[in-house]
């Protein structure tokens, strides 16, 4: 769920949903929560698709619902060099945005003190 929230709350998953028009069809899935459910279930320990989908319907109380792991293999198999730079390009932007605003914070990054470090 961390990753969805930091994902929301620095404005990445509605740059990566201004990637993909919606779809007009009852099975259409929002293109930018299948991917940001696949790097959930990725770092949550999925190797393979239907891993990702399994790990994602067990969270599904906190995630929402998730995309097959069919429709994740749709989209990874459209993904081309051209629409994985507009990714690229989209995650730049908003880590740039994101920079910038810690720029403005008084200490800078706030980087975390582990005990005994």
């Amino acid at each position: 769920m961390l990753l969805h929230r930091v994902a929301d709350r620095v404005g990445l998953t509605v740059a990566l949903q201004r990637l993909w028009l919606a779809g007009g069809s009852a099975t259409w899935r929002n293109r930018a929560h299948v991917l940001l459910g696949l790097a959930s279930a990725i770092v949550l320990g999925a190797t393979n698709l239907s891993e990702a989908e399994q790990l994602q319907a067990h969270h599904q109380a906190i995630l929402g619902p998730a995309g097959s792991d069919s429709t994740a293999h749709r989209l990874l198999a459209g993904m081309d060099e051209r629409e994985l730079g507009r990714i690229a390009r989209a995650r730049a932007r908003v880590r740039r945005h994101l920079w910038s605003l810690l720029a403005l914070r008084p200490g800078g990054f706030p980087w975390l003190a582990v005990v005994g470090c």
